[in-house]
């Protein structure tokens, strides 16, 4: 008897520790500096970014090169939320999901209509009309940019708890309860994404990737499945945009629309750590940071030693770091290739015969 199967032993390994490193993660206010809390938050909003991106490029076939546009709006969203109609910025930032949504729609119906470099370049213009858009929002603060207000950031959800909790002021408490819904947003952006791709739609997303018109020739309607991988990925982008600037609690068009910091970064993120696989993104962003770490006090020499280093590992490791690991070891900690297995109906033993 046979059965598909994708789970493979690593992978249960790799779920239990997962398991174990989120009750870490969850506990660590209770013991770390505040330092390592903001560390970790911004580890966690890059590799949902690079999670976003990866599912667009990777999985979508479809390279962005504008991701800043609905990391910006929501952003921008989530203050008009808290300064015009008095909200709670942790609230808020469900707008901030929603109205990158919303921007996406009438985006998509533009940017579909390219191909290639096309579509990468005309990702990068939306984004460029939306950021002086934005700046000409005055009660906002136009060009310069505003602050959230600080009753909001010093009434805001659960903080009280958490300096009862820790003994700690403010500002802590708003980093500790940002790094929890980081944290929280990573997890959910992981699972789904893996939930995906291990469904029939993972599959037609993969055959869009590979063939566009071999997938609509076997029944794949791939004008949804883009439109699917670009609105989760323009939501998911906007909440953890949002996110990010409850955290900083200052936003300007410049910064919230940065294509360096919400999109070569992020390419980065998962060139060199793996396009096309989960395990890739969350590589790259440790690697990412440890540069970051020890190159950025060089200025523009930091830029060209990333470039550099992209450079290297596309050349003789095209499918990333996570791509030469696996190529070497065969190791899969989230594999979504079905795989047919013998099923030994006397010993109950499973034995795989090939890869589907």
């Amino acid at each position: 008897m046979y059965r598909v199967r994708t789970q493979t032993r690593a992978s249960y390994s790799a779920g239990a520790v997962c398991v174990v490193l989120i009750a870490v993660f969850i506990l660590l206010p209770a013991f770390a500096g505040r330092g390592l809390i903001q560390d970790l938050f911004f580890i966690f909003t890059m590799l949902v970014l690079a999670q976003f991106w990866n599912l667009l490029a990777g999985y979508g076939g479809l390279v962005s090169v504008g991701q800043q546009a609905f990391v910006g709006m929501g952003a921008y969203a989530m203050f008009g939320g808290v300064i015009l109609w008095g909200m709670d910025p942790v609230p808020a930032i469900l707008l901030g999901g929603v109205a990158a949504l919303i921007v996406a729609i009438p985006t998509a119906f533009f940017a579909f209509r390219l191909q290639g470099a096309y579509f990468a370049i005309g990702t990068w213009v939306i984004a460029e009309v939306m950021r002086l858009l934005v700046a000409q929002w005055k009660l906002l603060g136009g060009g310069t940019g505003t602050s959230l207000p600080r009753t909001a950031t010093r009434e805001m959800w659960a903080t009280e708890w958490i300096q009862a909790t820790f003994d700690v002021r403010g500002a802590a408490a708003r980093d500790i309860l940002t790094y929890w819904l980081a944290l929280g947003l990573v997890i959910a952006t992981i699972a789904g994404i893996y939930w995906l791709l291990r469904t029939k739609r993972g599959l037609a997303l993969a055959a869009v990737r590979d063939n566009v018109e071999a997938a609509k020739s076997v029944g794949v309607d791939a004008a949804r499945m883009k439109w699917l991988v670009y609105l989760v990925s323009a939501m998911g982008t906007g909440l953890t945009g949002a996110l990010i600037y409850v955290q900083k609690v200052r936003i300007s068009p410049d910064a919230a629309f940065s294509v360096t910091d919400w999109t070569a970064y992020v390419i980065f993120i998962v060139v060199i750590g793996g396009i096309g696989t989960i395990e890739g993104p969350i590589l790259g962003v440790l690697v990412f940071f440890i540069l970051q770490s020890l190159l950025a006090d060089y200025g523009s020499w930091y830029l060209m030693v990333l470039g550099l280093i992209g450079i290297v590992v596309m050349l003789f490791a095209p499918r990333g770091l996570w791509g030469l690991i696996s190529e070497k070891t065969g190791l899969q900690l989230f594999p979504v290739r079905r795989r047919l297995v013998l099923t030994n109906p006397q010993d109950g033993a499973n034995t795989p015969k090939t890869d589907k």
